[in-house]
């Protein structure tokens, strides 16, 4: 009976305590009877015991710089830089003493220094054109300890590519690869000649592909990678991991001057339609419809009238161009050509530069309110220097 009643009397203690518990928690620490959310995780499964981690790529590339090194090439290049001559020597009065006997424009040489590829077994290199500029000598340096002189076949400021020729035997060359399926964090190895040091490989990976906008070329498309670019790299290869070209190093972004993981080369894709139209034809044939155009912003949609703010305004049409016969006037807006849409002045540049001279370009847009459809046949871009139109 004793046994008993000790039961009954832990049994009410238990019961009046936890009812306590609970009154001192509502009241006191209410947080604790709220719901918690459930965090799911996505979790790696477990790797068994005394495996080792996977990798995906290779332990050395040291294969594919032997694939491409050789045809990587060293371009030393002179031209003669003319001193003006001291502004006083023009004096009327160091004239009337001295006469035509005044000391001629002092002249130096200045020597550069960049990089090529080897394309072809026909001798023909790809490089930059600021890398070859007018120079009076160039010079190329094979890997293999061969050099000659070498010449212009042709340039093109405007993707700032140019293609050499020399004449060597069995000179090797570089295969071309895919830039276009490039994709951001694939390995790309950059070779050179940075600084004149000699025959360099940097690594890195694709840190973008279609980089725009940089004002740097006319035409740009440009793959940014962090493997390290220094002068002297410029017209160099920028190759995958299977040693086939996919660029052609060109800028660096730096503050210093020096390396700071922002490289930029041009795609493979876009130097190989240059360089064969350098090749075949002596400098790229490009549309060209003779505007000047100028962004569509919210602020001139709203000033003529329109409710979109994508497309371009003609700001200026030259007289007897493609445009000025095709009946396009100054103040259209143009949003699309060949049914592509256009968002900006520059690509309105590269898409009418890629339809060839003598067919038909479709543009549509607005003038003065009112909606506009003209079909206009596409000229041939001018060279640079003749004229800077669109």
């Amino acid at each position: 009976m004793q046994t008993r009643k000790i039961l009954i009397f832990l049994a009410e203690a238990t019961v009046i305590g936890l009812a306590v518990a609970f009154v001192v928690t509502f009241f006191f620490r209410p947080d604790t009877l709220e719901k918690r959310p459930v965090v799911e995780l996505k979790e790696s499964a477990p790797a068994a015991t005394g495996s080792a981690a996977p990798v995906s790529g290779p332990v050395s590339y040291s294969g594919a710089v032997e694939l491409t090194a050789p045809a990587v090439v060293s371009i030393y290049t002179t031209k003669t830089i003319t001193q003006r001559a001291n502004p006083l020597f023009e004096d009327p009065f160091f004239r009337r003493f001295f006469g035509d006997n005044l000391p001629p424009p002092g002249k130096r040489q200045e020597n550069s220094l960049g990089s090529g590829v080897i394309i072809s077994t026909d001798g023909y290199v790809l490089t930059n054109n600021h890398v070859i500029a007018e120079a009076d000598e160039i010079k190329v340096a094979l890997r293999d300890g061969r050099d000659t002189t070498a010449k212009v076949v042709g340039s093109d400021p405007e993707s700032d590519l140019a293609v050499l020729k020399i004449n060597l035997p069995d000179l090797p060359i570089i295969t071309i690869g895919q830039s276009d399926t490039l994709r951001v964090g694939d390995v790309v190895l950059a070779i050179g000649n940075p600084f004149g040091v000699g025959q360099t490989v940097t690594m890195g990976i694709v840190s973008a592909t279609q980089r725009s906008e940089l004002g740097i070329n006319v035409f740009e498309n440009f793959i940014q990678t962090d493997a390290a670019i220094n002068p002297g790299n410029s017209g160099g290869a920028l190759i995958n991991a299977s040693g086939q070209l996919i660029g052609i190093n060109t800028a660096i972004f730096s503050r210093s001057g020096g390396s700071e993981g922002i490289g930029f080369a041009i795609p493979v894709s876009l130097a190989k339609d240059v360089m064969q139209q350098i090749i075949e034809k002596g400098h790229p044939v490009r549309g060209w419809l003779g505007i000047e155009a100028q962004d569509l912003t919210p602020e001139l949609a709203e000033s003529f009238g329109v409710k979109t703010a994508k497309g371009v305004v003609v700001a200026g049409v030259l007289p007897g161009s493609p445009a000025d016969k095709g009946g396009l006037k100054a103040g259209d807006i143009i949003t699309h050509v060949n049914g592509q849409a256009i968002a900006s002045a520059r690509e309105i540049v590269n898409t009418i530069s890629r339809i060839a001279p003598g067919t038909e370009a479709r543009l549509s847009g607005s003038r003065n309110g009112k909606e506009i459809n003209l079909a206009i046949r596409v000229g041939e871009r001018p060279k640079p220097r003749e004229d800077q139109q669109q």
